[in-house]
């Protein structure tokens, strides 16, 4: 018994004086070495990294998720027609739009500030201009701020004076400043007048919305007063295509606002504001897209083309276009680029409706802009890879040569045609050229005339002869 109570009691006394292993030193000290990943063999080490990197990866995703909700929307729902919503959203528009013509000036206070500007101005003796300081400039602005408002005084501000130019005595002219109020004042007229007829309000117009503007400007133009009625709808249709044509280069359907605000067609619509002079011939007005010739000679021409009357245009009645000078390849590549086909979707029955004939007009009377030019190059591009080589010359230019020989002219060789379309052009690769080198050489038009229309080839090919016949007649 003394054995066995002896041995518990120094079992148990062993047990007291043996501390737990957490509080040993050396323990401490060989899991904070091992924590440390010093000790780790290579294995260890990368399978610590990994976890690592993979947990960095998990809070760089929850990150993003909680930014992700403050992102600000960039789609809203329009609202539906008749909804309280889209009833406050157009009274809302329409407050705003009064709001800014009711700061417009009107055509008695543009009237009041020519006034005020030709009195208080000095005439420069060297040229007779009337011309204005800053401090006229600032006294000018005082007395139209007390006879038109405080609605003309955005016009006298310092940045707008130094926008034009000062002669040695730092006057400006007052006519340029005069003219630029107006235009700012059409401009932001015009933007109004679109902006109400742009339904939802996404500053855009479709082609409904763009005729109906020009249906309203027509009592407006001088040279559009004698217009018939029932010519109206057809011109308005012809007129409008122009501006889809030059804004709307990815045929979208609608047309940017500011963009139509900043193009050359509204520029050249407003040109017929002015008195048409008797001695203008019609071959000049119909230079303008706009004009009543012009649209007339577009129907009329349309019209006699289309042979069967159906409404379109066969690949046979279009190569009729310009007395037949366009080549067979050409009238081709315009059906396989430009027009859809019909809905029985057999070759037959693709044939040219009169939007895409407007297409084809404007970039053949336009064949120096880039929109022109783009139009062509499609047609010019054989095989759709983007550029033009040696190949597509030849095929190009076969028919052409074809017409000039059948013409009664002299013999050509295609490729002297060929090296002279290469050095009109100095493409930059020498071997191809691209729709780039053509709009970046500036002859890009007279190139596609040349490729197309033997007419066009003619007068690049008599170009001297005809600069001389035109210089004759100012001479005398």
């Amino acid at each position: 018994m003394y054995s066995g109570s002896s041995d518990g009691e120094s079992h148990e006394a062993a047990q007291r004086r043996i501390p737990p292993a957490s509080s040993m030193l050396w323990v401490r000290n060989l899991r904070r070495f091992i924590g440390s990943g010093a000790g780790l063999g290579s294995e260890a080490l990368m399978e610590l990294e990994t976890k690592r990197i993979l947990l960095d990866i998990f809070k760089e995703k929850q990150q993003k998720s909680a930014e992700g909700g403050t992102i600000p929307s960039f789609y809203k729902k329009k609202p539906e027609e008749g909804s309280i919503s889209h009833r406050v959203q157009r009274l809302a528009k329409y407050r705003f739009l009064k709001k800014q013509s009711d700061l417009l000036l009107n055509a008695d206070d543009l009237d009041a500030m020519w006034v005020c500007l030709r009195e208080n101005c000095v005439i420069d003796d060297a040229t007779g201009a009337e011309k204005m300081n800053y401090e006229d400039f600032c006294h000018i602005a005082s007395v139209c701020t007390e006879q038109i408002g405080p609605k003309c005084r955005r016009f006298f501000s310092p940045s707008n004076f130094m926008k034009f130019e000062k002669d040695e005595s730092g006057r400006i002219a007052i006519l340029p400043f005069y003219l630029y109020v107006m235009r700012t004042v059409s401009l932001t007229q015009a933007r109004i007048d679109m902006s109400e007829l742009d339904e939802d309000s996404d500053g855009f117009l479709q082609p409904h919305e763009m005729e109906a503007y020009i249906r309203g400007l027509i009592p407006n133009l001088a040279q559009l007063q004698d217009m018939p009625a029932a010519f109206i709808q057809m011109y308005c249709r012809i007129a409008a295509h122009k501006f889809f044509f030059f804004c709307d280069p990815h045929r979208r359907g609608k047309a940017c606002i500011k963009k139509v605000l900043l193009s050359n067609c509204l520029q050249e619509l407003m040109e017929l504001h002015q008195e048409s002079e008797e001695e203008v011939t019609d071959s000049e007005q119909a230079e303008n897209w706009f004009s009543l010739t012009s649209a007339q000679r577009i129907c009329d021409m349309f019209l006699a083309l289309d042979k069967d009357m159906n409404g379109t245009l066969s690949k046979q009645e279009l190569g009729e276009y310009a007395d037949g000078t366009l080549t067979g390849i050409f009238i081709e590549r315009v059906y396989d680029e430009h027009v859809r086909r019909g809905k029985g979707g057999g070759g037959n029955t693709r044939e040219m409706d009169f939007e895409s004939f407007l297409d084809f007009v404007l970039a053949l009377e336009n064949k120096d802009t880039p929109e022109g030019l783009t139009y062509l190059f499609r047609c010019l591009d054989l095989s759709g890879r983007g550029f033009l080589i040696t190949p597509d010359i030849h095929s190009l230019f076969r028919d052409v040569h074809q017409k000039w020989i059948e013409g009664g002219n002299y013999e050509l060789c295609i490729e002297d045609v060929r090296d002279e379309i290469w050095d009109m052009v100095k493409p930059a690769d020498p071997l191809r050229i691209t729709l780039a080198d053509l709009l970046a050489c500036k002859q890009g038009g007279t190139v596609a005339s040349m490729l197309i229309d033997v007419r066009g080839f003619w007068a690049h090919d008599n170009r001297e002869n005809l600069l001389q016949e035109e210089e004759e007649p100012e001479e005398e």
